[in-house]
């Protein structure tokens, strides 16, 4: 500046910060229309997570690695801006949602990661990632992907309690300043990008991304939510009644009053208790006996369903929290027999030992679920794998009562 004057450079920087200005709070304007608040973004992070979370599993169980991801962080990219967001090649996965949603999504990951991820798929030590990755490394990765996306829908479709499917994902190698592979990118302007840290073993300390469309996105956040929101409003309906009982219908007060007549299951206790104890029960005989005739009422023995007769497959809906126990996985083995040896014996065991147990040939052989014996069956092979064919089983009761 010269004179009290601007010269010509001052002027354009002036200008040029003015206009970048301007530019962001257009941006910012435009990313409050479709912004999520920050419920809605929780959300969207939550079921990233969940999802992610079985996908990590899944992985940890293909590589025989430690798999940790960090919880999800959600914000908004722009298509334009995405060669800033990706200025090397990566490879990315898309996701086609065919049953359950109608949507799709694209995993990103970087190419060194899926030279790790691929190189430990083909029996590798995973060391010595590299940059370019071949068609023999891609088939192994989208083989991973597959599982890993397998295991995702799966955890959602409890999540939203649907069924969920997906297509096949297929994989690119994305560049996006070669604009190679960007025929999957959302043709949205712009859209979510949940970004997880990601760790294999000692060998990857990277990221995953995951672009959803906003439209898909919100699409998740309002179905949770609203599946959601009916169970609150369940459940504060069910609390209304029990402050302001006067509020009822009459049909639910006299249900109500009838089982408040039904005396307490405890009552048959004092009474079991004095005829075991004789001596006590006869001196005090008439005395008990008049105060039970004049509080004598008529109690109607309880009612319990016998699981034992009760087919396997009734035609009863099941209740949505019995539905919940059914998806526990339970750990299923199979007992030929028992034996004991001593610490002698043991030491002395080598290749080509045999050890003798208290089973005989054809006898049946027990089968256990989480270590307590439900059935007796045969070992049969199929397909090259052995088997077990049930010969003899326990009712429902007692498979109920042991597990």
């Amino acid at each position: 500046m010269s004179d009290g004057q601007l010269s010509q450079e001052e002027i354009d920087a002036l200008l040029g910060h003015q206009s970048g200005t301007d530019k962001k709070k257009e941006q910012e304007t435009a990313a409050k229309i479709d912004d999520l608040s920050e419920t809605e973004e929780d959300v969207l992070g939550e079921i990233g997570n969940i999802s992610f979370g079985s996908a990590a599993t899944a992985l940890s169980t293909i590589l025989n690695q430690k798999v940790e991801i960090t919880t999800p962080e959600v914000r908004l990219v722009d298509r334009n801006n995405l060669s800033e967001e990706f200025p090397v090649p990566h490879v990315s996965v898309l996701v086609n949602y065919t049953e359950g949603f109608q949507g799709s999504c694209m995993l990103v990951i970087q190419t060194e990661d899926a030279s790790v991820i691929a190189d430990l798929m083909m029996g590798g030590d995973g060391i010595h990632p590299t940059s370019d990755i071949n068609e023999m490394e891609m088939s192994a990765v989208q083989e991973a992907m597959n599982q890993m996306m397998g295991s995702s829908s799966t955890a959602l479709s409890t999540v939203f309690n649907r069924r969920i499917d997906i297509s096949p994902p297929d994989l690119r190698l994305m560049d996006i300043k070669t604009h190679q592979g960007i025929e999957y990118i959302p043709e949205d302007g712009r859209m979510f990008e949940i970004s997880f840290s990601l760790k294999i073993g000692s060998l990857v300390d990277s990221h995953i991304m995951q672009l959803v469309p906003i439209p898909f996105g919100k699409q998740l956040v309002s179905t949770l939510l609203s599946e959601t929101g009916s169970v609150v409003n369940e459940t504060m309906v069910k609390q209304t009644e029990k402050i302001n009982p006067e509020n009822r219908s009459e049909e639910t007060a006299a249900a109500t009053d009838q089982t408040s007549a039904i005396p307490s299951l405890q009552e048959p206790e004092p009474r079991k208790a004095q005829e075991n104890s004789g001596v006590s029960f006869e001196s005090n005989g008439s005395n008990e006996r008049s105060n039970h005739a004049a509080n004598h009422k008529d109690v109607q023995p309880v009612e319990f369903s016998d699981f034992g007769q009760e087919p396997p497959l009734s035609g009863k809906p099941v209740p949505r929290n019995l539905e919940l126990l059914m998806d526990i996985p339970l750990d299923v083995s199979v007992e030929l027999g028992h034996t004991q040896k001593t610490v002698k014996e043991v030491l002395e065991l080598g290749p080509g030992s045999i050890i003798e147990l208290d089973k005989l040939a054809g006898e049946p052989i027990d089968i256990l679920v989480n270590q307590k014996y439900v059935a007796k069956g045969e070992v049969v092979v199929v397909d090259e794998n052995f088997g077990i064919r049930i010969t003899e089983i326990q009712n429902h009761l007692d498979r109920i009562k042991d597990l």
